[in-house]
């Protein structure tokens, strides 16, 4: 009963941050001239279809989606790549979309549709790289621990679309960007490493965040981080005069939503942020101490309720084991509980992907980690070789939906009775 609810929640969650509707409220103005379509993320093809099924006028364009994703649209090509590391079919698509936008006018419209995951699938690496570098990049930033905010100023660095420079190739063309939020706090220029929206930060603190995380990254991207070439561009160029921002989905929108339908059910609800960064297991211990708060001495909130967070984790990878960072967060989460009554946890992706594995998510309790044990598996050791996955996949607790067309990021709800 209880995960009945909290899977209903998620998908409540997810249907909130659906593109289809969230486009046709937020269509910009018709131009004098022509209408082109842009996008990369996991998110895009819907928006992408939403958009031509809105637009009330000639468009043509290209949008960059991770494979299983696309849609079926008219007259926006769409086109799937590899994510979280990028592969040859996602470097020929970021060519190509420079390629569409080049040579537009004053009186024409870009129409740039954004959303989590356009960062691997858009890599353009910038002069004196090589494709082969970007994947290196990429991998050691996944791989690194660091947040959001940190691993797309270090990737703007590298590139040749990312930080604003599509909206800069764009011009005298206006951009009007359509943004599918999945980073915590919702600012647009983290989302996808802000292709049409300049990010700020200058080289030298991309430089000291590179020595903090301890990144191992290519010869010929060490040289060009030490020097001073391809620097990104502004905030305040003049080349994003009269260019536009809106964010139309987010994590905040679909946490209210889950809210919403645990009430609905009998059962307060507490938001507790819909930001939260920093290490899986670290945040689930959190979590874990505040459930249990709540279990024992029934605050800070009184029961029943659900406690319910969204942002975007990060996992430092130590072992070779599956998983993603719910289901790590779920793991970490299900050991500091173990043996508690009346406490039941959902964690997961509303993309449907949990990292590069094929759930969602999971489910966690009380008893999750004797039901690992009696399976013959170690908790402890599981979480220490970051394979949450195998974990949950082998005592059938896995949350597997399949891609869901949006993506505002991580969703975690948890029940204490």
């Amino acid at each position: 009963m209880d995960r009945d609810l909290l899977d209903q929640m998620f998908r409540h969650a997810v249907a909130e941050a659906q593109p289809a509707l969230a486009v046709r409220l937020n269509l910009p103005p018709r131009p004098l001239g022509r209408t082109v379509v842009v996008g990369a993320g996991k998110a895009s093809a819907q928006m992408a279809r939403a958009f031509e099924q809105a637009w009330d006028g000639p468009l043509s364009g290209l949008v960059v989606t991770r494979y299983g994703y696309a849609e079926a649209c008219d007259r926006i090509e769409i086109v799937e790549a590899a994510h979280p590391v990028p592969d040859e079919a996602g470097f020929l698509a970021a060519r190509r979309i420079l390629e569409t936008v080049s040579g537009l006018g004053p009186n024409d419209l870009v129409v740039a549709l954004i959303s989590g995951g356009g960062s691997a699938l858009l890599p353009a690496p910038a002069a004196g790289l090589t494709f082969d570098d970007e994947q290196a990049i990429n991998r050691t930033l996944l791989a690194s621990g660091a947040p959001i905010g940190v691993m797309n100023l270090i990737r703007n660095q590298f590139s040749t679309i990312k930080g604003g420079r599509l909206a800069a190739h764009c011009a005298p063309a206006r951009v009007a960007t359509l943004v599918v939020s999945d980073v915590p706090g919702d600012d647009p220029a983290l989302v996808a490493s802000g292709p049409t929206i300049p990010l700020g930060g200058s080289r030298e603190l991309a430089r000291k965040y590179a020595t903090l995380y301890r990144l191992d990254l290519p010869p010929h991207a060490q040289s060009l981080l030490a020097g001073e070439d391809n620097l990104p561009p502004r905030p305040d160029d003049q080349a994003f005069a009269g260019n536009t921002v809106r964010t139309i989905a987010s994590a905040a929108l679909s946490l209210d939503a889950a809210a919403a339908l645990a009430r609905q059910n009998g059962m307060e609800a507490a938001i507790l942020s819909d930001s939260i960064e920093g290490e899986a297991r670290d945040v689930a211990q959190v979590h874990a101490a505040m459930a249990r708060e709540v279990a024992v001495r029934n605050r800070p909130f009184a029961k029943p309720v659900v406690l319910l967070s969204g942002g975007e984790t990060t996992v430092t990878l130590r072992g070779k084991g599956r998983g993603g960072r719910n289901a790590e967060f779920l793991l970490a989460f299900a050991i500091a509980i173990d043996g508690s009554d009346g406490i039941t946890a959902l964690a997961a992706d509303t993309d449907g992907i949990d990292g590069s594995e094929t759930n969602a998510g999971a489910f966690a309790d009380g008893g999750t980690a004797m039901r690992l044990r009696r399976a013959g598996i170690d908790p402890l050791a599981a979480l220490a070789n970051n394979d949450a996955y195998s974990a949950f996949e082998a005592i059938g607790d896995l949350l597997v939906t399949g891609p869901t067309g949006t993506n505002v990021n991580d969703f975690r709800a948890i029940l204490v009775r």
